[in-house]
Order: C-alpha cells, then sequence, then structure tokens
C-alpha cells in the first residue's frame, strides 16, 4: 500500500519557481505539478541524463558547490523574471554505517549538500523573493530531522539542522512576507529508499523484506507515501491556501513513529 497519485488541484498561474534538483524523482514531480498549474519553473540538476529528459528551463549544477549554488538562483530569477518561490530540494542519502566507521569526507559532503546548499540557494534566493513582495522557501527535510536514526546520523544529523534553519528562517523573514516551511517526507516508494533499505539490511545481516517489513510496521497507515504526495504540500505551502503557514516543520509520512 502507498499513499496518492492525485495531484492537488490549485490555480498558481504566474507563479516563478526555482527548484533544485528538479530534474528527476520528487524534484521532476514537483516541476511537472507546479508547471501544470500555471506556474514557470526553472530547475537545475546534477544528472545529466534526467536534464537532457527534462523539458523544463533548466541547467546542470553541483550542490555541494557554493558558486554552483548561487548560480542556479541568479540564473532562474533572470530566466523568469523573478522569483517567488524556491524549493531546495537535492540531497544525498549519506553514508550507511556505524560512527566510527563514518569517514570525515563522507560526513562533509552529506552536510554540504543536504544543509550547507540549502543556506547559500537562500541566501541568493532572499533578495529576489524581498523585490516580488514576498513569497515562500520550501526546504526539503526529512522523518530522519525529528526522529534519531541509527546508522545514519550525518544524514539524520543534517535533516534536524534543515528544520532549525527553517525556523530562524522564518523568523528572520516573516517581515518581509517570505514564508518559510519544510517539508520531512516518511518512506517514499521509489528506487532511493529501497537502495537505503538494501544497505541497512545488509549492514545489520538481515533480508530486504524483513528490514522493510520492520520499517512500515513503524508507519501507522502501514504505507509508503509518494513523491505526488510530497508535492502536493509544497503545491499547498505556495498557493493562496498556505498564505498565512511559515516556520513550520510538516510530516507527510503516514503518522511515521520512528525510524529503525
Amino acid at each position: 500500500m502507498q499513499g496518492s497519485n492525485q495531484p492537488l488541484t490549485v490555480d498558481l498561474s504566474g507563479l516563478r519557481v526555482a527548484i533544485s534538483a528538479g530534474a528527476g524523482g520528487i524534484g521532476r514531480v514537483m516541476a511537472d505539478s507546479f508547471v501544470a498549474r500555471g506556474a514557470r519553473v526553472f530547475v537545475s540538476d546534477i544528472d545529466a541524463e534526467a536534464l537532457a529528459d527534462c523539458p523544463h528551463p533548466k541547467m546542470r549544477a553541483d550542490m555541494g558547490e557554493v558558486a554552483d549554488c548561487e548560480e542556479f538562483v541568479d540564473v532562474a530569477a533572470s530566466t523568469l523574471g523573478g522569483l517567488d518561490v524556491l524549493v531546495n530540494n537535492a540531497g544525498i542519502a549519506g553514508p550507511t554505517a556505524r560512527v566510527e566507521d563514518v569517514t570525515p569526507e563522507a560526513l562533509e559532503a552529506t552536510l554540504r549538500i543536504d544543509l550547507a546548499a540549502m543556506f547559500h540557494c537562500a541566501r541568493r534566493a532572499v533578495p529576489h523573493l524581498r523585490q516580488a513582495g514576498g513569497g515562500s522557501i520550501v526546504n526539503l527535510s526529512s522523518a530522519a530531522g525529528r526522529f534519531g536514526f541509527p546508522l545514519r546520523s550525518p544524514y539524520a544529523a543534517a535533516k534536524w539542522g534543515v528544520v532549525g534553519f527553517t525556523k530562524s528562517l522564518s523568523i528572520e523573514l516573516g517581515p518581509d512576507r517570505i514564508r518559510v516551511n519544510a517539508i520531512l517526507p516518511g518512506l517514499v516508494a521509489g528506487d532511493r529508499i529501497r537502495r537505503v533499505i538494501e544497505a541497512k539490511a545488509q549492514a545489520q545481516g538481515v533480508a530486504f523484506k524483513e528490514k522493510e517489513a520492520e520499517l512500515l510496521r513503524d508507519v501507522s497507515l502501514r504505507c509508503y507515501v509518494t513523491q505526488q504526495d510530497i508535492t502536493n504540500m509544497a503545491l499547498y505551502l505556495c498557493s493562496p491556501f498556505g498564505a498565512t503557514v511559515s516556520g513550520q516543520a510538516l510530516s507527510v509520512d503516514g503518522d511515521q513513529q520512528r525510524l529503525g
């Protein structure tokens, strides 16, 4: 069982949206869904194959590089004639290992892409959002941003950091009518969660199906969520319906109780 693939119906005509890692996965579903509701989007991605298949205005960018983060936002604003929404979607899974086996390089890479990149993109986007008279920043955190996540400490540290960054920025930017929220996906159906479960199963010496069943038992609805479920929350937050929602860490996870 998994969540809904039914997109939220809302009019977003004229909205100018920049989405990092927007050529594939959740980012691509977001880009397609925003456009289908009248918005204009600009995406970045590091995946050349995904970019080649993406019909939206785009550029290749490595969110682990500060210059690429800055260029992405600047080119998006130039291409779209301004900016109303920034979706910080880029991220990596990071290592699956006991803390003593995590290398400094793996830790640094996870924090750089999963947390610091959001800071650099937001820092560059705020003047554009302020010039537009306000707007919305949506940061992708994770259920790992509110639970402990054994064997995934770098990822959890980054995603908890995203929640703190989101709340702090919402207070700072509230007077500018810039809303800042975080979405905390749970177990999102697809290749990425399959790889995560495979890695954890291998690290713990159990079968994939056993580890998968264990994780789903901790979800009240006993289901995966879909990329469209996550997208629907982003659409809501960036629409007039979310006009007074800011500073929130919003879980879309089927009521997940823990991460094992």
